[in-house]
């Protein structure tokens, strides 16, 4: 497997990127959208299961979060987010010119991903929808939500703390942990990211129809963060004639690092490798 690292820019934002190649000619690439206050390190076994497949992965920090520059948990305006994806893939495009590109989205990431997909479904091949943040219930509490919105027009920069529980992300013992302890994980979030944050939600909630690409939906049966029940309504919506829902009963909210990760991986591979040209 060859690893590496670098820096882009979406105009004034350096984001930080990676990727993971297998030796030969890549077969396609699959390209990760990380969850919110996370970072694009901590998809050890979706990276292993597809480089050892003849995949390339590539994945980068979202601004605000890991290596990438910004305030933490911070932006101005959702459509940040859509104009960095459109910056990463044009990057994964210059470096592996002529490779279908698949988006893999999880929580945030889902909704960054589905919203990108909804503005340009020319853009990607397809995408995997992980932990999809339709109905979330274990970022920020009530209070929090009501906080946010009150104070985004004013100090749009003012940080709160996500009540996220850990023990909510995974089963296996040794991740949580080592998330509790990873200094690139961080649980800030600013009442305007919030408040952009719930409009986002609600666009894509009522506008399934906009999904028209093959999407692969991932969710695990016991996630604590975002109901299973709202992904399923959501996806239910979803246009695309290629859309799929799979179940992984007991996981958490981070399939790809709970005890179930191989079966989720075999899916997916599967599911890649019926979407190849």
């Amino acid at each position: 497997m060859i690893h590496r690292e670098g820096q882009f820019k979406n105009g004034k934002m350096e984001l930080f990127y990676q990727c993971w190649l297998p030796e030969g000619k890549p077969r396609g690439v699959v390209a990760i959208d990380h969850g919110v206050g996370e970072h694009s390190s901590r998809y050890p076994h979706v990276v292993d299961a597809l480089v050892k497949q003849g995949w390339a992965v590539y994945g980068y920090d979202k601004r605000g979060h890991g290596r990438s520059a910004g305030k933490r948990g911070h932006i101005l305006r959702w459509e940040e987010y859509r104009s960095d994806i459109s910056a990463y893939l044009d990057l994964i495009r210059k470096e592996q010119p002529g490779l279908p590109i698949f988006l893999y989205g999880h929580s945030l990431g889902s909704l960054t991903t589905l919203d990108f997909i909804m503005h340009y479904p020319e853009a990607v091949k397809g995408a995997i929808i992980s932990g999809t943040a339709i109905e979330p219930v274990g970022v920020a509490k009530p209070s929090l939500i009501r906080l946010a919105k009150m104070l985004s027009a004013v100090l749009p920069g003012y940080t709160i703390q996500s009540s996220l529980d850990p023990s909510g992300l995974t089963r296996d013992e040794a991740a949580c942990k080592a998330y509790v302890n990873d200094p690139l994980v961080h649980t800030k979030m600013t009442t305007r990211f919030g408040t952009e944050g719930l409009r986002t939600v609600a666009w894509i909630k009522s506008h399934p129809e906009k999904v028209i690409i093959p999407v692969l939906f991932v969710h695990g049966g016991a996630d604590p963060v975002n109901t299973l029940a709202g992904a399923q309504s959501f996806f239910e919506g979803v246009a695309s004639v290629d859309k799929i829902f799979k179940v992984y009963p007991g996981s958490l909210h981070e399939v790809h690092n709970d005890l179930d990760h191989a079966v989720l991986m075999a899916d997916v591979i599967a599911w890649l490798e019926g979407h190849l040209p």
